[in-house]
């Protein structure tokens, strides 16, 4: 279960004035933030951490929606429920604010801010529509690989996500991920230590291969 405290002053100097009185919470690896058709009334924003969304259809099979890190809001919608819910890949904080009630609201703050992560939500769906009409399996992996090796900084890339979650939101098989991460290692395109850290050995021929 998720541990709720009060937004400290360091967390109003991370995050910006207008997250002022939202409230911090903690969730373990696994943990579920919000659920699928859940009332939307609240945003939050990712402190510490990552955190993937993802829909359950109804035949049941997945769909992985993003995957969310340090400094992104997640929860914006433009109807009343969640349509993906969202769950911590790792530990993770998270600020949560009422999209209205609030003080940040009464002075327009949190519309504006919502305004602006909606406009960030349709950039990455338009790019996930892109990377999902890419010709090949190779050059969807490199270009994922790529979005987030530029997400973090450090020689070594942690990858929170598991292979399966690649998959769903590759629109690949679990097997086809590990073929093309075993293909790109065995090339010396990447390198990996262990099964969730690697680093870019060939920037040049991976972003080649991303922007096929």
């Amino acid at each position: 279960m998720s541990q709720l405290t009060s937004i400290s002053p360091a967390d109003s100097a991370l995050t910006g004035h207008d997250w002022a009185g939202a409230v911090r919470l903690t969730f373990r690896q696994g943990e579920e933030i919000y659920a699928q058709d859940e009332g939307a009334d609240l945003i939050y924003q990712v402190v510490r951490g990552s955190v993937r969304t993802t829909h359950l259809q109804a035949d049941g099979r997945r769909q992985v929606g993003d995957f969310y890190y340090e400094g992104d809001i997640i929860g914006v919608e433009v109807g009343e429920t969640h349509r993906f819910s969202a769950e911590a890949l790792t530990g993770c904080e998270v600020l949560a604010l009422r999209r209205a009630g609030s003080a940040a609201y009464e002075t327009g703050r949190v519309e504006r801010m919502i305004w602006a992560a909606t406009a960030n939500e349709l950039q990455r769906a338009q790019s996930h529509m892109l990377l999902l009409g890419r010709a090949t399996a190779c050059e969807r992996v490199a270009r994922f690989l790529m979005d987030v090796a530029n997400r973090f900084r450090g020689e070594f890339v942690t990858l929170p996500m598991s292979r399966q979650d690649m998959a769903d939101y590759l629109g690949l098989t679990i097997e086809t991920i590990s073929r093309m991460l075993g293909r790109l290692q065995a090339d010396g395109v990447i390198e990996f230590s262990g099964s969730r850290k690697y680093r870019i050995r060939r920037p040049a021929c991976l972003s080649e291969m991303a922007a096929a």
